[in-house]
């Protein structure tokens, strides 16, 4: 058992990531154009137009009774309250870069941390309840591929996380990352009981190191 920080191979690789982070930026940019452009639209309009009359200023208002200052501004139109259509595209496109940049695990001793795109999770793998399971990846149009996954939640504030055991390229783990899992697993707890599960899940991990091609 080390206490060396360990950073696990999780996450797109660099050429799907870039492409995500791109599909991000203009996903945003469009959105961000949505909420833009009916509000130029909508003044260039006014413009070509005169429909509606100007804002008026200060000292055109000041004197007016107290009941008729609210009037005296323009209200929004419709044409501008349609651009708030483009705020989920924008909020959406944000997420998507977030999460491809700052998506990354690593392991700080006994301690797992996983980082996704608004905040990170961290458990005390030694201690917290541990199981297998699987997440599903859609691959081209019909394909699916079942990644196998390490969850772990905390006994005490119920904190969760989901450690994917195949790296960027739907490949295992490197075999000195998988026995990392394991030993940090395994570290301190009884061979009996409750935790039994526990060493059995460590001991298919470490089976996973030893033989990395499935054969």
């Amino acid at each position: 058992m080390t206490n060396e920080r360990i950073r696990l191979s999780v996450g797109a690789a660099s050429g799907p990531r870039a492409v995500a982070a791109v599909a991000g930026v203009l996903l945003t940019a469009v959105g961000a154009a949505f909420v833009l452009l009916p509000v130029v639209a909508d003044g260039l309009l006014r413009r070509v137009t005169g429909f509606g009359d100007p804002v008026p200023s200060y000292d055109d208002v000041r004197d007016l009774p107290p009941d008729l200052h609210d009037g005296a501004t323009a209200a929004p139109t419709p044409l501008r309250w349609a651009g708030l259509c483009g705020l989920p595209f924008v909020l959406l496109g944000l997420w998507l870069v977030l999460r491809v940049l700052r998506t990354a695990a690593w392991l700080d001793g006994t301690r797992a941390s996983v980082r996704g795109a608004l905040g990170t999770r961290t458990v005390d793998l030694a201690t917290a309840e541990v199981r297998g399971g699987t997440v599903a990846h859609r691959v081209g149009d019909d394909g699916v591929v079942r990644v196998p996954t390490l969850i772990a939640r905390d006994r005490d504030s119920g904190r969760r996380i989901t450690i994917p055991l195949q790296g960027p390229g739907l490949g295992s783990l490197p075999p000195a990352e998988l026995r990392a899992l394991a030993d940090a697993i395994a570290a301190g707890r009884p061979d009996q009981g409750r935790d039994a599960d526990a060493h059995a899940l460590a001991g298919r991990l470490r089976g996973m190191a030893d033989d990395p091609l499935g054969l």
